[in-house]
């Protein structure tokens, strides 16, 4: 009884796992059996849902752009290499330019002084910086705020008390943060670099300027209510270096590149030394692999039916 029954069984998983089989070469068959011009048709038909997929996307691509772009060409930074480190000569220029100059309308919110000792500055050096700003604090004793001296702790004051006040200012537009400026932008640094220095007379026809703006192609639109900001000779550095336009848009943008990765020096020194340990690891683990395969990976199985 018992063997009916397993024979019965076996004879049921064999149909059943054949089903398929079946079923898939009925279908090869019903392919080859079509006639050569219903198969270009086939492939014709493939052939343009294919491309009118590819078409729509590139359309819609197109379409929802909805405004003039102009992307900004690849620079060489002399931090963009996977081994190179900031320019720390560079980072200080450029606190000197956005002290001077892109203070005046632009906050970094999420930049304390403290952050400068050991990048650009020395302590004493950072502490004399947050002296000279005046940070509103308090209550105090009689519950009033009070103005006193930055400490190392504050973050860079903002030019404005709230975004309202910011706006009023500049016909209605919102200077954004600049703590992340670089990393919040396609292109990062090199549109900022070529936003702040590519500044354009003509105006190209379909571009509409408001009051208040300017024309400059490498703002979404064209229309950017802020207005060329860098010129030769607007500040002095402290080492003498000449302050031409270029120099003065690489210096403030290598320091806001640093505002938005702090930690790159540090991520760079670390994947190194990640990189050695593994290269000493891959090794071992390599070593350890053909040790303990190399058994598995030469035995012979061998089918000796019983006699």
């Amino acid at each position: 009884m018992s063997g009916l029954f397993g024979r019965a069984t076996k004879q049921a998983l064999l149909r059943a796992n054949c089903t398929p089989c079946v079923h898939q070469a009925n279908t090869m068959s019903t392919f080859r059996n079509l006639s050569k011009a219903k198969k270009i048709a086939l492939g014709a038909i493939g052939a343009l849902a294919a491309g009118g997929t590819g078409m729509a996307i590139a359309l819609n691509s197109t379409v929802t752009a909805g405004e003039l772009v102009l992307h900004p060409p690849k620079l060489p930074w002399s931090h963009s290499g996977p081994l190179d480190s900031f320019d720390h000569g560079s980072i200080r220029r450029g606190y000197e330019v956005y002290k001077q100059v892109c203070s005046a309308c632009h906050s970094l919110n999420y930049i304390n002084y403290r952050n400068l000792v050991g990048i650009s500055h020395t302590e004493d050096e950072a502490k004399a910086e947050a002296q000279e700003a005046l940070v509103t604090d308090g209550p105090n004793e009689a519950g009033e705020m009070f103005q006193r001296p930055g400490k190392l702790s504050d973050p860079m004051p903002n030019p404005y008390p709230n975004e309202e006040a910011a706006r009023a200012a500049n016909n209605g537009a919102y200077p954004p943060d600049l703590s992340f400026i670089t990393s919040a932008r396609h292109g990062k640094e090199d549109y900022v670099y070529h936003l702040l220095t590519c500044y354009c007379d003509d105006v190209p026809a379909g571009v509409n300027l408001g009051e208040g703006q300017y024309f400059n192609p490498y703002f979404p639109g064209g229309a950017i209510s802020m207005a060329k900001a860098l010129y030769n000779e607007i500040i002095e550095y402290e080492d003498g270096t000449p302050a031409t336009t270029p120099q003065l848009a690489k210096d403030v943008c290598t320091f806001l590149k640093w505002c938005a990765e702090p930690e790159h020096d540090r991520r760079k020194k670390l994947g190194i030394k990640c990189i050695m340990l593994f290269s000493m690891l891959s090794v071992a683990i390599y070593y350890m692999k053909r040790h303990k395969f190399t058994v598995i990976k030469s035995r012979k199985i061998e089918y000796r039916p019983r006699k």
